[in-house]
Order: structure tokens, then C-alpha cells, then sequence
């Protein structure tokens, strides 16, 4: 008995040792499995946790609407922002009349920004300009609380975003916010797919649901067929536009640009402004761009805000703006502006002196070419579409013969649409000897751009 009792030990020992083997072989296992496991729990928990404080923070807010019934999507009220120790002091040496550099040089602190206030309209490409120093990006940077402001508020569809904590304010800027910055903000490492698709990551999306929006958002900007590229192999223009995509993955509601396409070479830049127009087209974000360009911002933006010294000087459209200039600081900046590249047929077009209808009679046309003293008459239809122009030496002709209006129209003459720059305009005018009709996208009339209004109204702002 004793001797099955030896024989049985070293089989038991063996046994243990497997044991205890397996068991290290399985906890190192779970150790390597337990940590990817966890984040992607952590991950999707964080998700949901802010999806729902997302949702919940603004679940009783309503958007605010303008008197036109338009949403706006952003609000700033007397903001200000004062850098350095005891803003308060130098706040009350504004309110008494102080300026930025009398503050700058009598105290330690440095005005940013003051009593700022405007709206931005949902779907809006709203741009901030202004010299270096100005505000502009300090201004962004408050929009979006990268900077916390010292007095004053920022209304995001509705909600205060000034009164938010940490936590609230991230979960709003994932689920609301994007931003694109000058410099790219490309982490080198990661190919292009994955640099578009941090955001997503960052937010907790699952792969399958990231990889597809990020390839949607690579299509956007043109980058197909890129998406295994590193950035070191990319260039300027195409690094950018990474940058762009990156932002526009994530759907934001808002996309903050902070002199993005400034880094860039002239033709480059050009064409990242045609391309940014073409993505507004189709998606119709609202957008508030940071430049320092006033071509830029001339070509770009819906409305502008001038700034200096922390201070807004002028909002309005680049017609308001090139047309009526707030104060001399406003005319100095934009005295070198070309301003037949900006300013459209629309701004110019009067109604026309004098048509006739198509159905009217060769003498009615001789009739009203006499009553305006002119030689020619556009000529339409009953609905006010454009058909053509008569000339009074062929109606005459029309009338000795014995025929009809119709025998003496011309139906091929230039014609130009609301929005056609003055410069395009005025390339036609040096071939022709008479008003440019302007219509719309069905052909209706809508005035008539003459030599004399145009080059009248240009001189009237060439010497501001």
C-alpha cells in the first residue's frame, strides 16, 4: 500500500506544476486582454455619458431667432477679455475712457478684448479680420472657451456656455464644436485616415461607424486614394485639407477656423478658399473665420467683422463695408481693394428706362425709344423674361417692309446674373454700346447695369 502511495507523488507533483502553469499562463493572458477591454468599456461609457449630458444640457434650451425668424446660432454679449493680474482694475479704466495702449503702458495688463457683442446666423460664414493685435483670434478662442473670458457671455444655440463647468463644456465641444488651426495640428505618426478619424476616436465612436464617416469626410475634401499617406508625404494644400476633414468628420454644428489657410502658398490658398465655398455649399455649417486678409475675407465671408484694438469697428457685408465705411480707419484698410472683383451687377443695377414687349407693335417700340431718347429697347414677355433688344434703324426697317416686332429682335445679346462681379461686367461693356441686362436664374429681368451708374458708383468709394 505504502508503495502505491510513492508512486502516486511524483504523478501529483507534475499535476501541480501544470497546474500552476496554466494558471500564470492564463493571468498573463487575461493581463494583456483586461486593459484593451477596459478602454474600450471606459471608452463607450464615456461616450454615452456625454451624448446624454450633451443632450441633456440642452434638452429645455431653445435656439434664439432674429427679427427675420433666423436662428442664431451663436451669441456674444459684452464680452471682454483683460490678460494679466487684476483684470478688474484695468475693466474700470476702460469704462472711464482708458484705450488699449494707455492701459498696456500704465498697468500690468493687456486688453484683449471689450464689450463685444454680435450675432452669428445658423448656416453663416461669418469671418473675424483685423491686424495682428487686434483680437480677432482672442475673440475665437473665447467663443469656443479655449480662453476663458473675463466679463460677458457666449450663447451657443441658446445655451451659456460661460456658465458651464469642465466637464459640461467638453461635452459640448465634441458634439458642437470643431476647430481648424494654421499650423494643421497633424500628429505625424498617424496616416491620413486615422488623423481624420481622431475626433471620432477621442469621442468613443466604434471603428466600423468611424471609418465610415471618416472616408465620407476624405471624399468631401478631395483626398481619396490618400487615406495610407503619411504627412510627411503630403503637402501644404493637402495637409490642410486633412485638417478640414478631420473637423468636418465629427458633423459639428459650428466650425471654428483660426487664419487656416494663412501658412499657404498664393495659388494654394486660392484654392482652399474655393474649396471651402464649395464644402459651405453642400453642407451649409456655420463657420467663423479668423484672417487677417481682407481679399480673403472680402471673397469668403457672408458678413465681416473689422476689429481693432479688441474692439469691433464694422460688421456688415463686403458691399456694406467697401460702399460705406464706418470711420477712416475702415477707409484706410480698404482703400487698395480691387473693388470690380467684389462688388456684383446686383449692387449696380437700376431699373431699366424703357422695354416693350414682344407682343407690341414695331411703331410702339419708335414711340418709346423717342419718349426715353434712345436708339435700342430690351425686349420681353408677358412674364418679364429677357427675349432679346431691338435697335430703332431695324424696327424701321420692320415698319417700311410691313412686318412684325418680332422680325427685328435680336436674341443673342450678353446678359449677366445678380451676383456676376463688376469686373466681369465691365470686360462685357468694353465691347458693347449698351446697358447689360441682369437677370435671374429663369431669365427674368431684373435691371440693367449702364456704363455711366457703373463707373459712377465705382469712383464714388475709389478714393476712401
Amino acid at each position: 500500500m505504502a508503495l502505491n502511495m510513492n508512486n502516486k507523488r511524483p504523478i501529483k507533483a507534475m499535476d501541480d506544476k501544470f497546474s500552476e502553469l496554466i494558471t500564470t499562463e492564463m493571468n498573463s493572458f487575461k493581463s494583456k486582454i483586461r486593459k484593451p477591454i477596459k478602454r474600450l468599456s471606459e471608452n463607450a461609457r464615456v461616450s454615452h455619458y456625454e451624448n446624454q449630458l450633451s443632450k441633456n444640457i440642452f434638452a429645455d434650451i431653445n435656439c434664439p431667432t432674429d427679427s427675420e425668424g433666423n436662428e442664431i446660432m451663436i451669441r456674444v454679449k459684452n464680452l471682454s477679455k483683460i490678460f494679466g493680474k487684476h483684470p478688474e482694475s484695468a475693466m474700470k479704466l476702460l469704462k472711464n475712457g482708458m484705450n488699449k495702449e494707455e492701459i498696456h503702458s500704465t498697468t500690468p495688463n493687456t486688453v484683449g478684448l471689450y464689450d463685444v457683442s454680435f450675432d452669428v446666423k445658423k448656416g453663416e460664414l461669418f469671418v473675424l479680420m483685423g491686424l495682428s493685435g487686434s483680437g480677432k483670434s482672442t475673440l475665437e478662442r473665447c467663443m469656443n472657451r479655449i480662453i476663458k473670458p473675463t466679463s460677458g457671455n457666449v450663447i451657443i444655440n441658446g445655451l451659456d456656455i460661460t456658465s458651464l463647468d469642465e466637464d459640461d463644456l467638453r461635452a459640448v465641444r465634441r458634439k458642437k464644436m470643431s476647430m481648424v488651426f494654421q499650423n494643421f495640428g497633424l500628429l505625424p505618426h498617424r496616416d491620413v485616415k486615422n488623423n481624420v478619424a481622431y475626433g471620432l476616436e477621442i469621442q468613443g465612436v466604434p471603428e466600423t461607424e468611424r471609418m465610415e464617416k471618416t472616408k465620407r469626410a476624405i471624399d468631401l475634401i478631395g483626398l481619396s486614394g490618400y487615406e495610407d499617406s503619411l504627412p510627411e508625404n503630403l503637402s501644404g494644400g493637402m495637409k490642410q485639407r486633412v485638417g478640414l476633414a478631420r473637423a468636418l468628420a465629427t458633423d459639428p454644428d459650428i466650425l471654428f477656423m483660426d487664419e487656416a489657410f494663412s501658412a499657404l502658398d498664393p495659388l494654394i490658398r486660392a484654392d482652399m478658399q474655393d474649396e471651402l465655398q464649395r464644402i459651405q455649399s453642400e453642407l451649409n455649417k456655420t463657420i467663423v473665420f479668423v484672417t487677417h486678409d481682407l481679399d480673403e475675407a472680402l471673397k469668403l465671408g457672408d458678413r465681416i467683422a473689422l476689429m481693432k484694438d479688441g474692439r469691433i469697428v464694422q460688421i456688415g457685408t463686403a458691399e456694406e463695408i467697401l460702399q460705406n465705411p464706418a470711420d477712416e480707419y475702415v477707409c484706410r484698410f480698404i482703400k487698395e481693394v480691387d473693388r470690380t472683383k467684389i462688388l456684383t451687377a446686383g449692387t449696380f443695377m437700376k431699373k431699366p428706362r424703357g422695354v416693350i414687349q414682344a407682343s407690341q407693335g414695331p411703331r410702339t417700340a419708335i414711340k418709346i425709344m423717342e419718349e426715353y431718347d434712345r436708339n435700342n429697347l430690351l425686349v420681353i414677355d408677358k412674364g418679364n423674361h429677357l427675349i432679346g433688344m431691338i435697335e430703332s434703324d431695324d424696327v424701321l426697317n420692320v415698319i417700311k417692309s410691313g412686318g412684325v416686332l418680332n422680325d427685328a429682335i435680336i436674341r443673342d445679346i450678353p446678359k449677366v446674373g445678380i451676383e456676376t462681379p463688376m469686373k466681369d461686367v465691365i470686360q462685357i461693356m468694353i465691347t458693347t454700346n449698351f446697358s447689360i441686362p441682369v437677370v435671374n436664374e429663369n431669365d427674368v429681368l431684373l435691371g440693367v447695369v449702364s456704363p455711366s451708374v457703373a463707373a459712377e458708383a465705382l469712383n464714388a468709394g475709389g478714393d476712401l
